[in-house]
């Protein structure tokens, strides 16, 4: 067994405990395999082990290793921060983009869909911290931002995103996790044209279990994966 493989399994035990305090089963958790940095030999190891999806932060990167055929085998993410005059590279080629953050990028992979006669499934970006450093909707302007996608028939809203400040406080981070599962209820409990509650996706290698234990269903893991980047 190689050591992602090892990594791979050694997740899916731990995942499974979070979420069976949650009464769900670990099949409940989508484990998406954050690739920044990563090598194509390594993301194919990543997906011979049983990730679910993989996910790329970098446009450049994602270029790269779909010519390399890097993520055959498993749907593609991204997860990262898209420019708008990037978004042409990434619409179509990603399954989920995981990282809409603001209306004109929402605008833009609209535009781009259209063109190509497909309807791109996203995840909106919430920055629940209201941290400056981090990109997402604030929480009060979620409801007007979701009404917004209704007026655009080549986007699919799937869920939520987001990213927690990186202070390390644990009863924060829990708090912050809460806090989002419960935005997250209170969408699903409304009714927007184009948008299905499906994915809460939240929790990286540092805190994928605290995550899990407040409600997500899909967690973004890298270090603790394929080890620390250099």
């Amino acid at each position: 067994m190689t050591q992602i493989s090892a990594n791979v399994a050694r997740l899916r035990v731990e995942i499974a405990e979070a979420a069976a305090q949650t009464g769900r089963a670990g099949s409940d958790i989508t484990l998406v395999a954050a690739t920044k940095t990563q090598s194509a030999e390594c993301v194919r190891a990543a997906i011979f082990a049983g990730v679910d999806a993989c996910g790329e932060n970098r446009v450049q990167e994602l270029t790269e290793k779909l010519e390399a055929g890097a993520y055959t085998g498993a749907p593609l993410h991204f997860i990262g921060h898209l420019q708008t005059n990037k978004v042409r590279k990434v619409v179509g080629a990603v399954d989920l983009i995981q990282s809409v953050d603001s209306l004109p990028l929402l605008l833009a992979i609209d535009r781009v869909a259209g063109e190509l006669g497909i309807v791109q499934e996203v995840l909106i970006q919430v920055n629940i911290g209201e941290d400056p450093g981090k990109f997402g909707i604030h929480r009060a302007m979620l409801p007007d931002f979701l009404d917004q996608t209704a007026l655009h028939p080549h986007i699919r809203v799937r869920g939520l995103m987001t990213m927690l400040p990186l202070e390390g406080d644990p009863a924060r981070t829990r708090g912050l996790f809460a806090q989002m599962y419960q935005v997250f209820v209170d969408i699903r409990q409304k009714m927007y044209n184009n948008v299905a509650m499906d994915f809460l996706s939240m929790g990286m290698s540092g805190d994928f279990v605290d995550a899990i234990l407040e409600g997500a269903n899909m967690i973004r893991v890298g270090s603790t994966l394929f080890g620390n980047r250099d």
